[in-house]
């Protein structure tokens, strides 16, 4: 009984906010669908190597999301591709998901910044180990950047530990 209760502690810290990361609330799902463009991320080994990576998100039939992740790997000359699922962990009026792309294992997607035309946003994992600076645009300007980067940097982020896939000018 006890290793059940130690499996559901550890799934259920994986969809978990970190600490200093409150996910947007008011938050609108429509307004947020459609193609992301990822600016930047910390490494990690599932897009490890990927340039041009986008993220693609629509409804699902049951009210979840789809999410279609897709990068291109230059080391083999072509463009790879993941979809999994997405759901809200609490109420739909927070930026606060899980998303799946292995089966029953969820991780934490939290929208800790999101500007009001919902074009630029700041996406934290489960912990400070997963970030992503996305955008509707493939370039964002540095000014556009700026309050994206304060808010990675107060939450903990490590700003120098970020892979540019399209540095802000």
């Amino acid at each position: 009984m006890r290793f059940y209760w130690l499996l559901l502690l550890l799934l259920a810290g994986c969809t978990s906010v970190p600490e200093k990361v409150t996910p947007v609330s008011p938050f609108e799902l429509e307004r947020y669908l459609g193609t992301w463009h990822e600016i930047a991320r910390l490494d990690h080994r599932f897009e490890r190597g990927l340039t041009q990576v986008t993220a693609e998100y629509s409804l699902r039939q049951d009210g979840g999301v789809t999410v279609l992740n897709r990068g291109f790997d230059a080391a083999n000359q072509r463009w790879k591709s993941a979809t999994g699922k997405a759901y809200f962990v609490a109420d739909s009026n927070t930026g606060r998901l899980k998303v799946s792309f292995f089966g029953p294992f969820y991780g934490g997607y939290n929208i800790a910044k999101l500007d009001p035309d919902y074009q630029i946003a700041l996406v934290v994992g489960p912990n400070l180990d997963y970030a992503w600076l996305l955008a509707r645009k493939l370039q964002l300007s540095a000014a556009e950047c700026a309050p994206y980067l304060a808010e990675a940097e107060r939450i903990g982020i490590a700003l120098d530990q970020l892979i540019w896939l399209a540095p802000c000018r």
